[in-house]
């Protein structure tokens, strides 16, 4: 693709696996400045020497989305070793797999801290950027589990739920400032963090979806080069599925 966004400089959290990864490589090859983070050193060093290896340079940094002081100080120094932020995506997330009777109080509350403050914080931190410059986009990862939520993981959906809300009313409040946000939604990806539920249901988990296969990162990572470019300018306030027709019908495999 080509969609005229070489020099943009593109943030991700939760950069160094998954879709983060996959989508800071998409970047890259749109000639993109890209800067990744995650809560583990270890993997941020492996992504950014990885992209290093296939000749991108990147800056990587350990940072917490759900920290204030910690996603400030990486931003910063993005802020100052690029000049700007044009594209700010926040992906980092977890999901945990516990009753409403099995999971603790501490449980719950560090689902919301990393799923949803993450994504307020890095909001208000993107749009301090984009201001300055009169335009720039705020992409964030909601779920499927925003619109059909799954027995067994509440407080994830309650999150993405929430996630895909604030999508709509940050969107209307930072408008006049040319800044547009919108939320993606997954299907069922390949990733680290789906691995263990596809490992024991894969065969189930495809025969929801109407293209009858799991979703790569790669999937989720192209649209969101053209989420964050002009030709999808008149895109905000607003959730995007990508998630190859899970559930379009009650019953996906009929054409199979």
């Amino acid at each position: 693709m080509d969609l005229g966004l070489m020099g943009k400089v593109v943030l991700i959290t939760g950069g160094a696996t998954g879709i983060g990864k996959a989508s800071a490589l998409s970047f890259l090859k749109e000639g993109c400045q890209v800067a990744i983070c995650g809560r583990t050193k270890a993997k941020i060093d492996s992504a950014v020497q990885e992209f290093k290896d296939q000749g991108y340079d990147v800056i990587g940094g350990a940072a917490d989305a759900g920290n204030s002081a910690e996603i400030t100080t990486f931003a910063n120094k993005v802020g100052q070793e690029y000049g700007k932020i044009d594209v700010w995506i926040n992906n980092a997330g977890i999901y945990p797999q516990r009753t409403v009777l099995d999971i603790t109080e501490e449980e719950w509350d560090e689902t919301f801290r990393i799923n949803v403050k993450s994504v307020f914080i890095g909001t208000r931190i993107a749009a301090g950027f984009m201001k300055k410059q009169g335009k720039g986009v705020i992409l964030n990862a909601s779920s499927f589990a925003s619109i059909l939520p799954s027995a067994g993981s509440s407080a994830y959906a309650a999150t993405k739920a929430a996630i895909s809300s604030f999508t709509r009313t940050s969107a209307a409040e930072l408008a006049p400032f040319h800044i547009r946000v919108v939320a993606y939604i997954p299907g069922m990806i390949r990733s680290e963090m789906t691995e263990p539920i596809i490992a024991t249901k894969s065969k189930f988990l495809t025969e929801q979806i109407a293209l009858n296969r799991l979703g790569e990162p790669e999937d989720i990572a192209d649209t969101l080069v053209f989420l964050a470019s002009d030709s999808a300018r008149y895109i905000t306030g607003n959730s995007i599925e990508i998630s190859g027709g899970k559930f379009c019908v009650q019953n996906p495999m009929y054409s199979w």
